[in-house]
Parts: C-alpha cells; structure tokens; sequence
C-alpha cells in the first residue's frame, strides 16, 4: 500500500490524510518506462521508499523508522550514464557527473530516497529521483518537493514497506 500518493496533475501530495502542494519536474511527468536521464521530468508509477538523507547542521535526528542517516558535504549521487555507480550514492570528488547533494539552498535539507530504477539501476533511465524540500523553487528537475514541515511531519510516520504512488 502506498503511504504517499502524487498527483501530477494537480500538483498535490497525499499522505496520512493530508493533501499539500507539490513540485514535479520542469518538463512534467511521463511513465518510468519513457523517463530518461535529463529530461527533467518526474516518473509515473509506484516506488519504495529506502532511506532518509539528513542535512545535521540544520536539522536535528529525525523521529523515523526508516533507515536514515547525517548528509556529509563530500556526498554525491552518480547521473552518468558511463559510471558503474549510476543511480547510486558517491562521494565528492567523483570521477564521472554526479550530483552534489550538499547544497546552500535548502532543497536537500531532507531527502527521502525513492526506489526508482536501482534494482538494478539502467544508465539512461533516470537518476536521484527523490521527495526533497522545495527551498522556494518553482520545480525540480524529475523529483517531487514539498515544504520542509511538511516533509518533516511525513518521515516521521513513513516506515520500511512504504511506498509512494506518482501518478
């Protein structure tokens, strides 16, 4: 069962009986099959949530039950095709493109990592999809945002076999 259901359309997020605005890609949303790495688009379809990022000089320890740890600034997310990491975690400096998930803007105060193409991940069909922090934005680039509270309020209630429903 989904805990977290997206509306692409509407631009909404529904968890725990709560409905609040959120941010999806620039370019839109477009099925998992037809994602592709840049595209800035987000995903349709149903993702696990694995595990929380939590920036520690913003944020203190987060009240969940999902696997979780601190952000260090060295922390990176693999988006080239050609890295055999691609769609995994790495740290900076990383030989080949990779996303710095330390960030001054706030986006990646919080991060929840979903469960899209990584088992195994397909270089090509997309990469760090995440449900983050909006930090003011108007988009992402392929993830889902909402605001801090909101984000905050949801972790603590997500748990291992969640998932989320972009549709």
């Amino acid at each position: 069962m989904s805990a977290i259901r997206v509306d692409t359309a509407a631009r909404t997020l529904t968890a725990f009986g709560r409905t609040v605005p959120c941010l999806i890609g620039k370019a839109g949303a477009t099925d998992a099959a037809d994602k592709r790495e840049g595209d800035a688009m987000t995903p349709r379809g149903s993702y696990p949530v694995r595990a929380v990022l939590v920036r520690p000089d913003v944020l203190p320890v987060p009240g969940t039950r999902l696997p979780w740890r601190w952000l260090h600034p060295s922390d990176g997310w693999s988006d080239d095709v050609r890295d055999p990491a691609y769609n995994r975690p790495v740290r900076h400096p990383h030989p080949f493109s990779a996303e710095h998930l330390w960030r001054e803007d706030g986006l990646y105060d919080l991060i929840v990592i979903l469960g899209h193409n990584d088992t195994p991940p397909v270089p090509g069909m997309g990469s760090a999809i995440f449900l983050h922090c909006t930090a003011g934005k108007a988009f992402t680039q392929g993830c889902v945002a909402i605001a801090r509270e909101e984000l905050l309020a949801i972790v603590e209630r997500l748990a291992p076999g969640d998932a989320i429903e972009i549709v």
